[in-house]
């Protein structure tokens, strides 16, 4: 009977690990396209509990909060403590995101960039078996190519 309860547990303890979801942020900047993603590479689903964007020291529950750009320009997602989100293995759930046009200039994404450089994510999230998982990563990334020129970029 012993090494049946023990044998359940290393089944249990087994399944927690093969289960487990892998979260990372990414930040895409290409093809005129800023985006920010959390993405799942593990095998269980990630559920996504809350959203905390930092600017200045200053923790707001919304993208929209940090940012002086027009709302109807990007995507975003809303999550609080009534919405939860679930990113499925080999997904993605978008956080913003926001496709420029053709003819639009560069100063126009360096102005997205801007916007978004100062901004820190911390996300918090948990396994199916409840387990906290927390995520955190500043959006410095999108700084590295504001004041270049599309000329630049290509040689670059």
């Amino acid at each position: 009977m012993l090494a049946t309860f023990y044998q359940l547990y290393l089944q249990r303890l087994h399944n927690e690990k093969s289960l487990k979801p892998l979260g990372q942020i990414d930040l895409p900047d290409y093809n005129k396209q800023v985006a920010v993603h959390i993405r799942n590479n593990g095998l269980g689903p990630l559920i996504i509990d809350r959203l905390t964007f930092i600017k200045d020291g200053q923790p707001y529950p919304t993208i929209d909060d940090c940012l002086e750009l027009d709302p109807r320009s990007y995507m975003r997602m809303f999550i609080n403590d009534r919405v939860k989100r679930v990113v499925l293995p080999n997904a993605y759930l978008v956080v913003f995101e926001t496709q420029f046009e053709v003819d639009e200039s560069e100063a126009e994404i360096d102005r997205a960039r801007e916007q978004l450089a100062p901004i820190t994510l911390k996300v918090e999230g948990r396994d199916i078996y409840d387990n906290k998982i927390m995520l955190e990563r500043d959006f410095q990334w999108f700084s590295r190519y504001i004041g270049r020129s599309e000329g630049n970029l290509k040689r670059n």
